[in-house]
């Protein structure tokens, strides 16, 4: 089952810099496995004829970080960030604002809380105006990657 929440993120959650403010984001929860939430992203991705740069596996950073930086909180079952670019899109939004240089490339996270069934996938809100189209572009790839 698919829930639509919108939230605020804090600066604190899924690679935020430290001095970040609070940011608004796109979320949506799955009942799927989180492998097959995965998969579907990353065939969603691929499917539009992008490449997925990097995958950033946040969770097992902080878990593996955890002791050493004094905590004992166990944030994440698993928890990764992918990015990717569209250079036809980015083309785009750039010859409008060269400086939306700022939000390439484009990140969508996927994350299980400890003990919980459900999986949360999305992605940072975009400001109003050019970069409206990537939010719509990251939003469909999201839906799609928890089609049932």
């Amino acid at each position: 089952m698919k829930h639509f929440t919108a939230a605020i993120a804090l600066g604190t959650l899924l690679l935020a810099p430290a001095f970040a403010q609070a940011q608004d984001m796109v979320s949506y929860s799955t009942d799927l496995d989180y492998a097959d939430v995965t998969f579907g992203l990353e065939s969603a991705i691929t499917d539009r004829g992008f490449v997925v740069d990097h995958i950033s596996h946040v969770g097992e950073m902080l878990e593996r970080t955890r002791a050493d930086v004094g905590s004992d909180v166990v944030l994440f079952q698993q928890a990764d960030v992918y990015s990717f670019c569209s250079a036809k899109l980015s083309r785009q939004v750039m010859e409008a604002d060269p400086m939306n240089i700022t939000f390439c490339p484009y990140d969508i996270f996927v994350a299980q809380r400890p003990g919980e069934d459900t999986v949360t996938i999305g992605f940072r809100s975009f400001p109003k105006g050019d970069m409206q189209i990537i939010q719509t572009l990251l939003d469909e790839i999201v839906k799609e990657a928890i089609e049932e």
